[in-house]
């Protein structure tokens, strides 16, 4: 499934685009993704201009002028296409294949930019685990998104906020970093890469970097510092491209090629001076990639 860096470059590719158009129509070729699609979803939307097109997590919002919010989630396959006069490709050499079966192109919206250039942005999926909702008054308050931690994006993620989050959690530190509860968007990859620039093991008690001691402060300073910047980077490259993941123009991600531990297994650990090597463990039936040597 997307994490949060390759939603957030689906939305800055999207942006351009969406923002300031009227949506024309909006073709709906079924009546359902993973849910049924809001009532009179087309109707609801046409005629009206994107005002801004946002992220929370690994949702992606969809801000209309006296319209309702659009809540979109990718799922596990799930993709936009921007098509354009001229221009219906996806150009890019895929890691793995892209749909481009018909079928499966199930949602199609119909825009004017303010140009007056026509444009079309495609919904593929063809698993159909994403799905599209409207959120009716604050976008915060909807079931999707009301429970959702703090962003990793930004510099209210720190150090103290981290040790007050993970205070008396006996669980695995990084069952707790998944949890969406405390920080919102986080999944296996990038816990995986934080843990290893952090230096601590995915299979410490939560709480040990929780306290008013030297060393739990300067563990969680350390841990919140690579959250943060292991999202940044990963953003930058444009995601990982793991098998269903591609951008917007159809090019790759390139973070995966940055990987210090995730799918490293066997390999020598990155860190200066260590002389582990990267091993997998299961965790809650995920894989957990680590150095035992220098992840404590």
């Amino acid at each position: 499934m997307p994490e949060l860096p390759e939603v957030e470059t689906v939305r800055r590719g999207l942006q351009p685009v969406l923002e300031g158009a009227r949506i024309e129509r909006v073709e709906a070729r079924r009546p359902d993704l993973r849910f049924p699609l809001p009532e009179r979803f087309g109707e609801r939307l046409a005629g009206r201009t994107v005002t801004a097109l946002g992220r929370r997590a690994k949702y992606l919002t969809m801000h209309v002028e006296d319209g309702p919010v659009l809540i979109c989630h990718l799922g596990m396959s799930g993709s936009f296409r921007i098509e354009t006069a001229g221009s219906a490709d996806m150009p890019g050499e895929f890691r793995h294949e892209r749909s481009w079966n018909p079928a499966h192109d199930h949602i199609v919206f119909h825009l004017v930019q303010p140009s007056g250039a026509a444009a079309r942005i495609v919904f593929n999926d063809p698993r159909r685990f994403g799905f599209m909702l409207f959120a009716e008054g604050v976008p915060d308050e909807h079931p999707m998104l009301s429970g959702l931690g703090v962003e990793p994006t930004g510099n209210a993620l720190d150090g103290a906020l981290l040790s007050a989050l993970l205070k008396g959690r006996k669980t695995p530190l990084k069952a707790a970093l998944l949890d969406q509860r405390l920080i919102a968007g986080l999944g296996n990859i990038y816990v995986s890469e934080a843990l290893w620039r952090a230096h601590l093991s995915p299979l410490r008690a939560a709480g040990t970097i929780a306290g008013t001691g030297r060393t739990a402060r300067a563990r969680s300073d350390a841990l919140a510092g690579a959250i943060r910047s292991v999202i940044a980077d990963a953003i930058a490259a444009g995601g990982s491209s793991l098998r269903d993941h591609n951008q917007v123009d159809g090019t790759l991600g390139y973070f995966q090629h940055s990987f210090a531990v995730y799918d490293r297994e066997g390999a020598p650990c990155p860190t200066p001076g260590c002389t582990g090597h990267v091993e997998r463990v299961v965790q809650s039936g995920r894989s957990s990639f680590y150095c035992r040597v220098c992840q404590e």
